[in-house]
């Protein structure tokens, strides 16, 4: 069935600015090869499973629920390999459990919680000996495993990496998350939007202005609210500025993990200056807690915008720079050019976002989808692999510099922020952060309040495909591939 005949065997509920559909069980296992769908999220509420899809043709979201009263609802793993991870998860938060899954193994939940499903209607006690997660295995002659992590040299987020090597070949790499996980979602219910928006803001803080957007949206929707003209300039800056700050990070330390530091130093430089300029304007080096739901909480003023845009000024003189250093080094060029590769099989299956997804040829971001940008503006790169991925954030680095010029230069003049009434209603919101599209779900009770909300991460997609990505690889460039897929370990752990 197509996405517009699945929407039609279902009853609308009123969610903006998408509507949820309320499906039967045939027409939810429809959903595992529906044609023209993208899986962008799976997750559950007590009773209920929920489903998020991008809609290829008609360039809009498709929410999907199916009642689960008995505790257990078709997997869509099957026949969508992006929902396995979705799915493990779901049934740790929720204790709904997929049938027919690909993988039932346990995901966020270690056996150290004290309740097992905390966001279930009805939480039980978690086993006294719950068994050690089993690894996928790998066999072949000579084949032998190599433990890396949680904890890792450095300043890094703790994760898991289980290699399977024959000789210095990675034939097999599985990660283990959920070592931040930090009850988010348990967090925010039953608390207002404004006053769960710090939550939101701390899901991944390299993306604190992506996810606490993509909330803020979402709560708008639902009390039928839009942010004023001059916060909603204020934030499509700030979220670009997040963007290029990001990207210059991981230009740099991509060069760095293939031992070219000059590369690194030099991003750094421009980097910190930009962090510098948004202390400045915003109180904060990453911008954390200004966007809310319902606006900003401050504003920008003269001497913020000519901090920023000086900033902006020196990155996009540099940025060419960057890329002819890039470029005349062949050692550099030996490291990226052919490594990690994502190929389009994968590419489609999995329909990753942001950077990872556009650098192996897909063509979608969601400023597009929110009529932001055209869609002629985003770049593209088709190879999928390292090198690809090192120039499409160069690429969408000097685009996020135009766009933030433009949007400071003509700040409207209004209100900051404006209150969001205590009343019921579903919301539901898509963001472009700088790793792909954040997702917001928020649903309200009468009195203004949570009652259910979902947080998703473009890092759900891109961590199977960073394992993916390593196979065939020397050990010694997983460090380089794993920097230039750079999946979020908090955006996962909720």
């Amino acid at each position: 069935m197509t996405a517009a005949a699945l929407l039609t065997t279902g009853a609308p509920t009123a969610c903006a600015p998408w509507p949820r559909v309320v499906l039967d069980r045939a027409a939810w296992i429809a959903l595992r090869d529906a044609p023209g769908l993208d899986l962008l999220a799976l997750w559950g509420a007590p009773g209920f499973a929920h489903a998020a899809f991008l809609d290829r043709a008609a360039l809009r979201v498709v929410l999907a629920s199916l009642p689960a009263p008995e505790g257990r609802f078709p997997a869509l793993s099957p026949g969508r390999p992006g929902a396995v991870l979705f799915e493990r998860a779901l049934h740790d938060l929720w204790r709904l459990t997929p049938e027919e899954a690909v993988d039932a193994r346990p995901f966020l939940d270690h056996g150290r919680w004290p309740l097992a499903g905390p966001l279930s209607a009805r939480p039980a006690p978690q086993a006294p000996e719950a068994p050690p997660m089993a690894f996928l295995p790998a066999e072949g002659e000579g084949v032998h495993q190599i433990p890396v992590g949680p904890i890792h040299a450095g300043i890094i987020e703790p994760g898991h990496f289980r290699f399977h090597v024959q000789g210095e070949t990675i034939v097999r790499l599985e990660a283990r998350l959920g070592y931040t996980h930090k009850g988010t979602l348990s967090l925010m219910l039953g608390k207002s939007p404004r006053a769960a928006a710090r939550f939101a803001a701390r899901l991944s803080g390299d993306s604190t202005v992506a996810h606490s957007l993509a909330f803020a949206r979402a709560a708008e929707a639902a009390a039928g609210v839009p942010a004023p003209p001059r916060a909603a300039a204020i934030r499509a800056a700030m979220l670009e500025l997040e963007r290029l700050h990001n990207h210059l990070n991981d230009l740099g330390f991509i060069a760095n993990d293939a031992a070219f530091a000059a590369l690194h130093a030099e991003c750094g430089w421009l980097r910190e200056g930009l962090l510098r300029a948004q202390h400045a304007a915003f109180g904060h080096r990453l911008m954390m807690d200004r966007v809310l739901p319902g606006g900003v909480a401050q504003d920008l003023d003269a001497a913020g915008v000519a901090a920023l845009r000086g900033a902006l000024a020196r990155i996009a003189a540099a940025l060419p720079g960057l890329l002819r250093i890039y470029e005349s080094h062949a050692s550099l060029q030996d490291r990226m050019v052919g490594t990690g590769v994502i190929p389009p099989a994968l590419r489609d299956a999995f329909a990753p976002g942001g950077v990872v997804g556009r650098a192996a040829g897909r063509a979608f971001d969601a400023r597009v989808l929110n009529g932001e940008m055209a869609a002629e503006a985003m770049p593209l790169h088709a190879a999928g692999d390292v090198d690809a991925r090192w120039r499409q954030r160069h690429a969408e680095a000097g685009i996020a510099i135009a766009r933030a010029e433009a949007l400071l230069a003509a700040l409207p003049e209004g209100p900051l922020a404006l209150p969001l009434p205590a009343q019921g209603g579903e919301g539901v919101a898509l963001v472009e952060g700088f790793r792909g599209e954040c997702l917001a779900w928020v649903m309200l009770d009468d009195g203004g309040l949570i009652e259910a909300l979902y947080l998703r991460d473009p890092s759900w997609l891109h961590w199977p495909l960073l394992e993916a990505a390593a196979i065939g690889n020397i050990v010694a460039d997983f460090p380089l591939i794993n920097k230039s897929v750079n999946g979020s370990y908090s955006g996962v752990d909720l």
